[in-house]
């Protein structure tokens, strides 16, 4: 197959990069700044290179997983979603690779601007992202296949984007963003829950110990439930306790629609629903976010 495939598209490029899930990278990016300006830091350049360090990472990861997933035995024919570049013999392992270490290469050398503005902590944060992203299908102990999937989603693309970014706009620690960060880790961790939950059977033929096949599919639908219940809570919790002003209840004019996504992930088990609630998740996270980070802006005028 190495010697067949010469040069895949861009269009094929664009598809293995998987730029749906990029909003992942986005959303973190938005609520950090948003941060840093209700504290009076905000400063664009570092907030437009982290996001586009954010992508990298996201997207090195993404070529991370269509690799290793592939070459575990995780990515079939049977598998039910969107097609896998290698699996399906768009892109050779060779050629992925290659994408692999150019993707973390372009996050890596962007990401030293911030590290000269923010120091070894920024370093420290960005040469981590980078190594999770690789372990979290490959490597000795791929945390996807040991259960760690869920908490790695929740840590790097929640507390740590969200108070890294903010970070290297004020240059100081916030407590206030940590918190801040906390539904929006959910949120992301919801995304991947779902994809677990579509994928069950054919992880657990791998011998991918996701959570959801640890829990399976009924126990990790009450888990999906209390994940998106658990973002939707902070949100008073962060008013009520003085965090932020009334505005940051903005995103739950989204409530019906997270009611209604958790319906579909509790009643369906057919790849069609899983996928059409997958996209419905993670387009949630995106608008929730942004009224999120809207709100904390608004908070910062009134």
């Amino acid at each position: 197959m190495e010697s067949i495939i010469e040069r895949p598209t861009l269009a094929t490029w664009v598809l293995a990069a998987r730029p749906q899930t990029l909003t992942t990278a986005l959303i973190p990016v938005a609520v950090g700044s948003a941060s840093a300006f209700s504290e009076g830091g905000f400063h664009p350049l570092p907030a437009f290179v982290a996001l586009f360090s954010a992508m990298w990472i996201q997207i090195g990861t993404n070529f991370a997983n269509d690799l290793f997933d592939f070459q575990k035995g995780a990515d079939t024919e049977e598998r039910i979603g969107p097609v896998r570049a290698t699996q399906s013999g768009l892109v050779t392992p060779g050629q992925m690779r290659a994408a692999v270490i150019t993707a973390f290469a372009i996050a890596f050398f962007s990401g030293l601007y911030l590290v000269y503005i923010g120091g070894w902590v920024i370093l420290l944060i960005g040469v981590l992202s980078i190594l999770a992203g690789l372990a979290y299908t490959g490597g000795p102990y791929p945390l996807g296949y040991h259960g760690l999937g869920d908490l790695f989603v929740f840590v790097f693309f929640g507390l740590v984007a969200v108070t890294g970014t903010h970070y290297v706009q004020t240059l100081s620690f916030s407590p206030r963003a940590l918190a801040l960060s906390v539904p929006i880790g959910l949120l992301a961790t919801a995304v991947l829950i779902v994809n677990n939950i579509r994928d069950i059977d054919t992880d657990a033929k791998a011998g991918k110990r996701t959570i959801a096949v640890r829990l399976g599919r009924q126990k990790t639908r009450v888990y999906f439930a209390l994940t998106l219940l658990g973002a939707w809570i902070c949100l008073p919790l962060f008013w009520t306790l003085g965090i932020t002003d009334v505005w940051i209840l903005l995103p739950t004019v989204m409530t019906s629609k997270a009611a209604a996504i958790i319906k579909v992930v509790a009643t369906h088990t057919d790849g069609p629903n899983l996928i059409a609630a997958l996209v419905e998740t993670a387009r949630l996270g995106v608008f929730f976010g942004l009224l999120m980070a809207l709100g904390i802006v608004c908070g910062h005028f009134v």
